[in-house]
């Protein structure tokens, strides 16, 4: 299934697009697609709903599409987790997984407006691989129980402040965690659809000039590696998202530094996942 929440800001409603491209209403099964939801069955419900021809589609035009899940308890991220990225920013390859947190606050619909931070001279851009956790997860064995653990997928955008990331601090977070700095979307793809989370290629363009490129069999840790590893410093709930780190072409690495400025339009897309569109404007 590919799970959506539609409206304004704080009040999406629930809804499943179909393979044919209708929407679905969804708010006979749940109020809304959040931690709550996943943990109780809910992607169960919602398919029996969907086949027994219970769910009244919807005219959705003109409507906004949200994060296609209710804001997480948490969002993790994994920083240079694809090797031409770390080479491109002069950054070891990692041994361990680079683990950093991201404000829950930063996730916004995958078409919203995305606000360059005031005193920024360097916000840069980030296509990601997006893991949306599905029941609670707690040292995990290994990666194949990781990926039980996965509700679905989606397209991430992990806009970052370079200069916030790396020269005010010795931690990340500031550079991450700038309000709208986190796209999602545009639907949460169950893990049933996605034969191989690594066999996926990821796109980004900038105003129509294609900036990244790359696939996910190039990331160092895998997906369900990944979720393993995690569970055995913090718990996972359902609902909390991961970022799983993206391939090479940000502008951090290329040359002349081409940072992104008001009036910018950044385009995504990730195999079987959708695309994501963004203008950027001044905080």
């Amino acid at each position: 299934m590919k799970l959506m929440r539609l409206g304004a800001p704080g009040q999406e409603r629930p809804a499943v697009r179909t393979d044919d491209g209708r929407v679905l209403d969804l708010s006979p099964v749940t109020a809304d697609i959040d931690g709550a939801f996943l943990s109780s069955g809910g992607l169960d419900r919602a398919r029996a709903a969907v086949e027994g021809g219970a769910l009244a589609e919807w005219d959705t035009a003109g409507l906004r599409v949200g994060a296609p899940v209710a804001r997480p308890g948490k969002v993790v991220c994994i920083g240079l987790n694809y090797r031409d990225h770390a080479e491109e920013t002069g950054a070891p390859v990692p041994r361990r997984p680079v683990v950093f947190m991201k404000d829950p606050g930063t996730v916004v619909g995958p078409y919203d407006q995305v606000l360059i931070p005031r005193g920024s001279a360097r916000t840069d851009w980030e296509v990601e691989l997006a893991v949306v956790i599905g029941g609670r997860a707690r040292y995990l064995k290994g990666p194949e129980d990781g990926l039980r653990h996965i509700a679905g997928y989606a397209i991430s955008n992990d806009v970052s402040e370079r200069e916030f990331q790396l020269d005010h601090s010795s931690q990340w977070d500031l550079g991450k965690s700038c309000e709208t700095f986190n796209p999602l979307g545009p639907w949460l793809v169950t893990r049933d659809e996605i034969d191989d989370p690594q066999s996926l290629g990821l796109s980004l363009a900038v105003n129509g000039v294609r900036r990244q490129h790359g696939t996910t069999r190039d990331m160092i840790f895998q997906v369900g590696q990944l979720v393993a590893y995690l569970s055995n410093y913090m718990v996972l709930e359902p609902g909390d998202v991961i970022n799983t780190g993206t391939p090479a072409g940000v502008a951090l690495g290329l040359p002349g530094t081409p940072y992104l400025r008001p009036g910018d339009t950044v385009e995504l897309s990730v195999d079987g996942l959708g695309e994501q569109r963004q203008t950027f404007a001044q905080a």
